[in-house]
């Protein structure tokens, strides 16, 4: 399975991070291009814990068991699948290019981190590979969004 940890599945991201521009056309869901730009720097930042996302409820009754169903194989994010409210965009006024950069940049910075401490909202605490495969398929959920 493709994880980001991986330097071919990284560069391949962020070969498709770079094909997206302001006028990328989402195929599903809500969110604009920048919108969906800046929830990923957001959900970078939240795995280097620079911001703090609180667990959700539901996420501690079924989350390790949703967590197992969805790393299990090379199966795709289920689209429109919901959010927690600190990863929510609601501004859409910033550089779109340079929060690109952000981007990558945080993805680049995350493979260095300790993953020891991180807890995801809905899944919980998180090994390392756990880690690497969700992160992977966060991203190219939300590039496979914008028909990148």
């Amino acid at each position: 399975m493709k994880s980001i940890f991986d330097q071919t599945s990284r560069d391949e991201l962020i070969r498709r991070i770079n094909t997206l521009n302001v006028n990328s056309p989402a195929q599903w869901g809500h969110m604009t291009v920048y919108q969906m730009v800046k929830h990923c720097t957001l959900w970078e930042e939240m795995l280097l814990s620079k911001i703090k996302v609180k667990r959700v409820f539901i996420g501690r009754l079924i989350g390790k068991l949703l967590l197992k169903s969805e790393i299990k194989d090379d199966r795709r994010m289920v689209q429109n699948t919901p959010t927690v409210s600190e990863l929510k965009v609601k501004n859409i006024h910033f550089d779109f290019e340079a929060e690109k950069k952000k981007w990558i940049a945080l993805i680049e910075e995350s493979i260095h981190a300790s993953t020891a401490d991180f807890v995801h909202p809905f899944f919980g605490k998180m090994t390392k590979e756990q880690i690497g495969i969700h992160h992977y398929k966060h991203i190219d959920h939300h590039l496979r969004q914008f028909n990148s």
